[in-house]
Parts: C-alpha cells; structure tokens; sequence
C-alpha cells in the first residue's frame, strides 16, 4: 500500500471545498441569496462568487494550474473575509479563514514545487 501524504490530500479537499461553496452560491438558496442582498451586493452577484469558487476548484485539480487555483481561491475567500467582517459577522469568518489559509499552504507547496521542476516538465504534469 503506497502512502499518501497531507500534501497530496489537502488541494484535493480544498478543491472539495471551493465545489460544494460553489454549487451553494450559484443556486444560492434564499438564506444566502438574502445575505447578499443584506451585504449590499447585486442580485447576481452570487452568479460571481459561484463561478469563481469553481474555477478556482478545477484549477486546484491539476498539479500544473494548482498555483493558480490556490491563488484565486485565496482572494476569494479574502473577500468574503472582508465582507463578513465588515458587517460584524465573525461568526461567518471562520470557514473563509480556513480556506484562506489553506489555498496559502497549497499555493506555497505549489509554488515550490514548480521551482524544483525543470521547465520540460513543469508542462507535463
């Protein structure tokens, strides 16, 4: 049985993460629909969250976008983080701080690894 490392693991459950709150912010039912409303967003503006989360998830799938996934997943849950924080919902702040921090850890390890990488292979992978 091969072992399977944290670093391995942990984009694939971001990449679970950015899925499920995107499906939860396009089809946005009325409690989070209402929240958008009440921050003082567009009535489509769950369209744009949702969509980023995802592309963001599907980034994060492939070890040659995973940069770029962690990068877009982590200025997303910046601004939720500024948004929730801003209207003094702390409550609301601990799962975007999670991933936050998370897309920061996978974007690091990414991002180091990219490095390692000779250019030839950085486009295989």
């Amino acid at each position: 049985m091969s072992k399977i490392s944290w670093r391995q693991i942990l984009p694939l459950v971001l990449a679970t993460f950015f899925v499920v709150g995107s499906l939860s912010n396009i089809f946005a039912p009325g409690p989070i629909y209402a929240e958008y409303l009440k921050w003082g967003y567009p009535s489509w503006f769950h369209f744009v969250t949702g969509s980023l989360e995802l592309t963001a998830a599907i980034l994060l799938f492939r070890a040659s976008t995973r940069v770029f996934g962690s990068a877009l997943g982590f200025t997303v849950m910046l601004a939720a983080l500024v948004t929730v924080t801003v209207h003094s919902e702390y409550g609301h702040a601990i799962p975007p701080l999670i991933a936050a921090t998370f897309s920061l850890v996978v974007g690091w390890i990414s991002w180091h690894k990219r490095i390692a990488l000779p250019a030839s292979d950085q486009y295989r992978r």
